[in-house]
């Protein structure tokens, strides 16, 4: 299935501790036509928002010691729209509560794109929620 076409050159934070996700998803949304930052801690995305908005958050829910839902948390709205992934936790209204979009890994990459370009979309009409 063909991932929505919303890039537009938008921008994408992903955050997670592992090295190998944070590449898939920089390589695919790349080849999507989006701009991707990478963030493998809560505190390194606290310091990319903080220096500049994005279009949306991929944002893994175990970052290491840290939690995803502290950074959610720490947003405030206005905020992007963000795409909770986990592969330790089920998937339930709590999680679905938080976040825009809730990825259970593994995930297939059309997903990914799909998903991604949808909270763009969505955000896109319904004006800028970059902070």
């Amino acid at each position: 299935m063909a991932a929505i076409d919303a890039s537009g050159g938008k921008t994408v934070l992903v955050v997670d501790d592992d090295d190998s996700l944070r590449m898939l998803c920089r390589i695919n949304l790349e080849l999507e036509g989006y701009s991707v930052i990478e963030a493998s801690s809560i505190e390194g995305a606290q310091e990319v928002l903080a220096a500049g908005s994005v279009d949306a958050i991929l944002l893994d829910l175990h970052v290491g010691q840290g939690d995803g839902r502290q950074l959610i948390a720490s947003l405030g709205t206005p905020r992007p729209p963000v795409a909770l992934f986990t592969g330790s936790e089920a998937i339930g209204p709590e999680l679905r509560s938080l976040a825009d979009a809730v990825l259970a890994k593994p995930f297939g990459i059309d997903l990914l794109a799909e998903t991604v370009g949808r909270l763009i979309a969505e955000a896109g009409s319904a004006g800028s929620l970059a902070p």
